[in-house]
């Protein structure tokens, strides 16, 4: 390869790798989240009109999924966690309640598709 097809080749890898980033303008979201113990809190997420469709899903930062929307249901419940996806308002909304201590960490609001999901890192804090 020469010096000039890499010069040629490199702006189209970097915008193909830009595009394929996770949480690369497609999602964004607050960046922190406070809560009290017993309380609750809720984070909304905002995605581009192109993922209306998809699944939209909370996980920690174990990288386990805590808890996803479903083809069928918009709003869905698991323990102390629910979901809503709103698409005609390109959010989902994810609610934490009966907050502990041990909620306090690092979550991720993502997008289930082809390729690398959207994803986008929410802190969230819980104090006493």
């Amino acid at each position: 390869m020469t010096q000039q097809d890499r010069a040629s080749w490199l702006p189209s890898a970097l915008a193909l790798l830009l595009l394929w980033a996770p949480g690369s303008w497609s999602l964004s979201g607050p960046r922190t989240v406070t809560g009290t113990v017993g309380g609750s809190l809720s984070v909304q997420c905002q995605y581009e009109e192109e993922f209306t469709g998809h699944v939209k899903y909370w996980y920690s930062d174990l990288h386990k999924k805590i808890v996803e929307t479903t083809k069928s249901k918009r709003e869905v419940r698991r323990g102390r966690v629910s979901i809503r996806d709103d698409p005609a308002n390109l959010t989902f909304t994810v609610t934490l309640d009966s907050l502990t201590e041990e909620d306090d960490g690092t979550y991720m609001c993502g997008i289930d598709k082809w390729g690398p999901d959207p994803t986008f890192q929410v802190k969230v804090s819980v104090f006493p």
